[in-house]
Parts: structure tokens; C-alpha cells; sequence
């Protein structure tokens, strides 16, 4: 690898509920315009462009960034599940870093519909069936429980049965995400919600229910990445570094320990986090803020422990301590988090992205997190992908 990269630009748009959005290719233009603005550059200067969405046709990329110009550019687009706009990142950012290119654009975009998750195609193997097979051994099955429910809520079942974890704790989580999504004029879940609210809207599964689980939604983010050289030529006193990042797959351990929390890829965000720490050389202590993937409370409580931020059996004390909020040890998910600011699957990873930007620049407003020097981004996906990213100002 040759080099530093610098995230250069960041854009994202408002998210919104299915059927109160644009088009993906015009959300998806949108940002990326906004992210190349924001960088001062223009789109001919765009060496390579990743493109990540879960639901939607081949080359639906090409169609959003085709409204900023047809300059014959590589755009290659990309299907990770809950992680791919981070693996859009992760792709760009190599593709830099290797001296392949000098800037490349990361755009991630969701036109989303109603209801649970779903499969697409039911005539061929599903590229969940190992996982789901062992969720079965694992535990029984609530056939009025969305799919992505029953493990993410497993798997705080099985935490709280082994540390005695009361199911408020895990309700806390909602009440946080929402107090912070109320400084955040893109989240789509504002208003405030009270801990009777939540703990008494409709159960799913295990500890969770309704209001703490992330509602689909529709939205787009970009950014701009380029090497320190290109940065410094330009002129890009505004840039970010990524300081380091890793992406993991599933090991052994998510099916071979029989356990919901590594199925769900506690070792897949233990292991990259592990190697980003090390890339760094730093620690979770260094780390003022973080936006990690809280597609259910139940993962928000187990990643704070996969991370590092607090010690293994010690989120219930974490939580309870407001450790995980303004004027506690490290502000989690300042944005609202994709519990409140929603989760466009393949714009989640560059809106955890922009929203950590934001706040290594001190452009945060209302929500701006003080003396940030290093933010943290974790970004999941089942099946399985995970991606971890550390920001820093230098």
C-alpha cells in the first residue's frame, strides 16, 4: 500500500419511510453530487466509483451516477447485505491506498419497501441457510417474528440469560438513540419516546420489541476518498484521514460455537475491531465517538463489548451509566443510529461514515460531540460481512 487515504467529501440526504422517497437513482445521484461539492472537486476527477445496493437491479449503480456524467470511469457495483456501503468504502479506499487511483468515489443507495426484510428469490439456495439451520438447533422459532428478529434477539436473550440482564437495559438503548436523533435533521424517527413507550409497544422476540427494532427505509450517502498527495495538490484542508480499517467474513466460531452472539457476527466485529486497534495503534480509549450498527438494541449492547468499549459482561453498568451518551466515556450513534435515523441498507455504512466526518470537522451542530479526535464505525451485515473504520483528525 502506498499511503495515507483521506476522505475528501461526504453528502447524504434525509432518510425517509418507503414510498416517501425519490427514486434510487435520483437519491443516489444526489449524494454522490453532494460529496463531490463538499470535496470542491469535479466528476471527471473521479478515478473509480463503488456503488452499493442490496434491492435492486445490475447496474443500477451506473444509472445514479450516470446523471453526473458519462466520463467512461470503472463503476463497479457491490452486494454485502446490512454492510455494503462500508464494503463501497472499503473497496474505494483500497483502490486508493494501492495507488490504483488517485480519488474514487463510494456512493451506497436503498429504495426500500414496507415490512421485514425478505428474500428475494425463492427457486435457488438461500445464502443464509448455514446460519439459519443453526439458529434452529439454537432456539425456537416464532413464525410471527420478522427473521433478522429472531437472531439479533436471540442472541440478547442468550447475553442476558448469562449476565442477568434486564430486559429496561436493553430498552434504554431506543430511549438514547432517539434523544440523539432529535439534533438530526436526517434521521426519520424524531420524536422522543418514554421507557413505558418502548417496553410496552408490541413484543417481537427474546428481550426486544417494537421500538427496538430499525424500520426499513430509503436513503443515500457518499463519499470521497483520495491519497494524502492528491489532497495536498488540491488543496483539501478539509480532509479526514482513515486512520485504519478491516474488513472480516464469518469464521469457524459462528457456526461451530453454537451461540446466537457469534452468530450474529460478535466474532466477525471482535475481529476487525482487533485489527484496526492494532493498524492504529491506538485503543478503544482513545475513541470519543462511535456509530455502530444498532439494527436491534440487543446488537448495539453486544458490539459495545465486541469493540472494546467496555469489558465483556459490563454493557448492563455501561448502559446504565449513560457511559454510551454525551458526558459519559464514548458518545454511541450521535446520528440516532439506524434505530431512529433509519437503515437504507446500502446507504447505512457511508451515512455512519458522513455523520463521523461531520464530527472529526466539528460541523456537527447540535450534536457535535466535544474534542473529538478519533471516531470509531462499525457496519454489519449477516451472511456475513463486517467492516470497521477509525477517523482521525491527523
Amino acid at each position: 500500500m502506498s499511503g495515507t487515504t483521506k476522505v475528501a467529501g461526504v453528502g447524504m440526504i434525509p432518510f425517509s419511510k418507503p414510498g416517501k422517497s425519490e427514486s434510487y437513482d435520483v437519491m443516489g445521484e444526489t449524494a454522490a453530487r453532494l460529496a463531490i461539492e463538499d470535496a470542491g472537486l469535479s466528476y471527471d476527477q473521479i478515478g473509480q466509483v463503488y456503488v452499493g445496493y442490496v434491492y435492486g437491479d445490475s447496474t443500477a449503480g451506473q444509472a445514479a451516477v450516470y446523471g453526473l456524467g458519462m466520463t467512461g470511469v470503472p463503476i463497479i457495483n457491490v452486494n454485502n447485505n446490512c454492510s455494503t456501503g462500508s464494503s463501497a468504502l472499503f473497496m474505494a479506499r483500497q483502490a486508493v491506498e494501492s495507488g490504483m487511483v488517485d480519488c474514487a468515489l463510494a456512493l451506497g443507495f436503498e429504495q426500500m419497501t414496507p415490512g421485514a426484510l425478505g428474500s428475494v428469490y425463492t427457486d435457488r439456495p438461500n445464502p443464509m441457510k448455514r446460519m439459519f439451520k443453526e439458529m434452529k438447533a439454537l432456539q425456537e422459532l416464532d413464525p410471527k417474528a420478522p427473521g433478522a428478529a429472531l437472531y439479533f434477539g436471540g442472541a440478547g436473550r442468550e447475553y442476558a440469560e448469562q449476565y442477568g440482564t434486564a430486559d429496561e437495559t436493553f430498552a434504554k438503548i431506543s430511549l438514547k438513540a432517539r434523544k440523539h436523533a432529535a439534533n438530526n435533521p436526517y434521521a426519520v424517527f424524531r420524536n422522543q419516546l418514554t421507557l413505558d413507550e418502548v417496553m410496552q409497544s408490541p413484543h417481537i422476540y427474546g428481550p426486544l420489541t417494537r421500538f427496538q427494532c430499525c424500520p426499513p427505509t430509503c436513503g443515500a450517502a457518499a463519499a470521497v476518498v483520495c491519497s494524502e498527495e492528491f489532497a495536498r495538490k488540491h488543496g483539501l484542508n478539509n480532509a479526514i484521514t482513515i486512520k485504519a480499517q478491516a474488513m472480516t467474513t464469518d469464521y469457524a466460531s459462528t457456526l461451530e460455537a453454537h451461540s446466537m452472539r457469534k452468530l450474529i457476527g460478535y466474532d466477525m466485529a471482535k475481529g476487525a475491531a482487533d485489527q484496526v486497534y492494532e493498524q492504529a495503534g491506538i485503543g478503544p480509549e482513545d475513541v470519543q465517538v462511535c456509530e455502530l450498527h444498532d439494527c436491534f438494541t440487543a446488537n448495539e449492547l453486544l458490539t459495545y463489548e465486541a469493540l472494546g468499549l467496555t469489558g465483556e459482561g459490563t454493557a448492563e453498568q455501561f448502559i446504565c451509566d449513560e457511559q454510551n451518551t454525551y458526558g459519559g466515556r464514548v458518545v454511541t450513534n450521535p446520528s440516532g443510529g439506524l434505530l431512529s435515523k433509519g437503515h437504507p441498507l446500502g446507504a447505512t455504512g457511508l451515512a455512519q461514515c458522513t455523520e463521523l466526518v461531520w464530527q472529526l470537522r466539528g460541523s456537527a451542530e447540535k450534536r457535535q460531540v466535544d474534542g473529538v479526535q478519533h471516531a470509531l464505525q462499525h457496519n454489519l451485515g449477516l451472511g456475513g460481512a463486517c467492516v470497521v473504520t477509525l477517523y482521525s483528525k491527523d
